[in-house]
């Protein structure tokens, strides 16, 4: 399946239904309208004579549509993470793909104070210069059949890139990931086959399209099944979010669980009463917030599995088959094996090792990055660097990336064992962060990350009881906030700079 080409398609068979509800612009765009508006951009995209074009738009119809223009223009989009730093973001994609171009906002730049990059063009301004004569031929190219209208786009095969994505960076400087046509079309076929989705289902998207969960669940899936994309441009609004649900009555949901807490704290009783699925995933979801929105909203958050370079979704609890705690069932079309980290032969069945995945949803590889991707692909197995298991009904279990395993006077020792004993003593709504500190005698130690004053003698005693004292943690460090990446995950590097600021080391 090509993505733009499917989108075209479904276009055409619900020309009336609404593609997108924007709500940060309070407008409607119904699937004729976004095909024009598609054709329109694309025309105006393709003067531009690089093969890449980066895009840094919030989550909105505009930077929908303006990506599908790029494609539809026959040329990648890059996305471009405005979240922190977007200006050096802006030139480390340039300079890695060696594109000027870059699609933006003029209302997000002021916003976010992000100085000129050369090569910025603003969507406002390539919207001023849409005459009348632009959108009646688009209009009329409109009225043609799908498969008129895709003859006359530049060609595409199923293993061109359709976007660049970067690696969250969260540990190293991030890489570019090339995923293709192929890559998203089989995720979102699994997809829908696991959640049963239909067309009458409607997706409320406040994930960022520069991160590959929101490119794929809340910008192509809902477009080329013909569902309805409820946008809002600001996943951190956590009093608005919850509002924007109960209005407009979405039935799927999927974000980060840090941005899940926070709408729990803002929600009111009904807000989510329209969901019939809520998918938390990009990182670890804790028992509590399952437990808090049981209780409080009767919602069975679920938990997802995936990787920027697995298009995302590797394994997912659906509503028709969970098991709370693990990471859910690997992805029909895909293929999963947990292989010991020093043998790199395949375990037992519970037993511990690095998940390592195979499949049409893997990507092509790094960009302009040969050895990386040699490094992570083998014989079309991807690893992933986290490490888990398998149990015997087929439930994949994660036990936290192989990075945040230290070696504490001689022995391995899990970070995120640590971290998911140390949430069970903790109050509700207290995020923590546990990370490795040097120490000159033990190699290493740990530490806690935590945004409230608790009682640490109290649950250093309790999780004793779970723990080997040397997976204790030796500090407690009390931030207001845990800084977070525009995606939602947790930034273990500027935390660990923090902690080490913090103790003076």
């Amino acid at each position: 399946m090509i993505l733009h080409e499917q989108f075209i398609r479904t276009a055409k068979k619900y020309p009336k239904k609404l593609a997108i509800i924007d709500c940060s612009r309070n407008s409607k765009v119904p699937y004729a309208k976004a095909l024009i508006a598609a054709l329109i951009l694309a025309k105006k995209f393709k003067k531009y004579k690089e093969g890449y074009i980066g895009v840094m738009i919030p989550t909105s119809a505009g930077a929908m549509l303006a990506t599908i223009g790029v494609v539809m223009a026959g040329k990648v989009p890059v996305m471009i993470n405005y979240s922190t730093g977007a200006a050096e973001n802006c030139e480390y994609g340039q300079n890695m793909c060696g594109f000027k171009t870059i699609i933006s906002s003029k209302a997000l730049v002021e916003k976010i104070n992000c100085p000129h990059v050369p090569g910025m063009v603003f969507l406002e301004d390539v919207m001023k210069t849409i005459s009348t004569m632009n959108k009646l031929g688009a209009a009329l190219r409109s009225k043609l059949s799908a498969a008129a209208i895709i003859k006359s786009l530049p060609s595409t095969k199923p293993d061109d890139n359709a976007v660049i994505l970067f690696t969250s960076g969260s540990e190293k400087d991030p890489k570019g990931v090339q995923l293709t046509h192929r890559n998203f079309s089989s995720n979102i076929a699994d997809l829908v086959e696991a959640f049963r989705i239909e067309p009458s289902d409607s997706f409320m998207s406040i994930l960022p399209l520069f991160h590959v969960f929101g490119h794929n669940a809340n910008f192509w899936l809902p477009l080329i099944t013909g569902m309805t994309t409820i946008t809002y441009a600001n996943p951190l609004d956590y009093k608005k979010v919850p509002e924007l649900c109960r209005k407009e009555k979405p039935t799927l949901m999927v974000g980060t669980p840090s941005f899940f807490s926070g709408y729990l704290r803002n929600s009111k009783e009904g807000d989510f009463s329209s969901i019939r699925l809520m998918l938390a995933g990009a990182d670890k979801t804790p028992q509590w917030l399952r437990d808090a929105y049981m209780e409080k909203h009767g919602i069975n958050l679920l938990e997802g599995y995936g990787t920027t370079e697995t298009s995302p979704a590797i394994s997912v609890n659906s509503p028709f088959d969970y098991r709370a705690g693990s990471i859910g069932k690997v992805m029909k079309s895909a293929q999963v094996k947990v292989v010991g980290v020093q043998t790199d032969k395949e375990v037992g069945v519970n037993e511990e090792g690095k998940i390592l995945v195979k499949g049409d949803l893997v990507m092509k590889g790094y960009f302009d990055n040969l050895e990386e991707t040699a490094l992570r692909i083998h014989d079309g197995w991807y690893d992933t660097g986290d490490i888990g298991r398998m149990d015997e009904d087929g439930f994949l279990w994660h036990h936290g990336r192989l990075k945040r395993f230290v070696k504490i006077g001689g022995e391995m020792v899990s970070l995120v064992r640590t971290e998911t004993v140390l949430e069970e003593f903790l109050p509700d709504g207290v995020d923590c962060c546990v990370v490795e500190i040097p120490d000159a005698i033990k190699g290493a130690r740990i530490v806690v990350a935590i945004t409230e004053q608790v009682k640490e003698k109290e649950i250093l005693k309790n999780m004793a009881k779970k723990l080997p004292a040397i997976a204790l943690p030796k500090k407690f460090v009390v931030m207001e906030s845990l800084p977070k990446m525009g995606s939602g995950k947790i930034d273990f590097r500027t935390v660990t700079d923090l902690v080490k600021e913090a103790l003076e080391i």
